[in-house]
């Protein structure tokens, strides 16, 4: 299971590779108040319709407000046959806007 902090993620998020991406499964709405630059979103509960359009990323960096709805979408995605996706678990955004790590909206 390859979970990371959100330091990490925000180390990551500084040098997002080619092929790499930020995946936010929190609701459209709370996307659109805030997120971290450059993610995308697809709500937690509609990343298995999303699988194939997914396997283009050679990693996803999954998050969420505070962690469960990642570990979902992250279940889902290994469920599914995913071996690119990191879950960040243990935090999300408000704890990411906390710490004064740089958001958009």
């Amino acid at each position: 299971m390859a979970e990371w902090n959100l330091d990490q993620l925000y180390e990551k998020s500084k040098d997002l590779h080619a092929g790499e991406v930020i995946l936010d499964v929190r609701s459209p709405e709370e996307f659109a108040e805030t997120r971290i630059k450059g993610a995308i979103n697809i709500p937690h509960d509609e990343v298995g319709d999303k699988s194939d359009e997914l396997k283009q990323y050679k990693k996803i960096f999954i998050h969420c407000g505070m962690g469960g709805r990642a570990q979902k979408a992250y279940q889902t995605l290994l469920a599914m046959g995913h071996d690119n996706v990191v879950c960040i678990a243990d935090a999300g955004i408000e704890i990411w806007k906390d710490k004064g790590y740089p958001t958009e909206s």
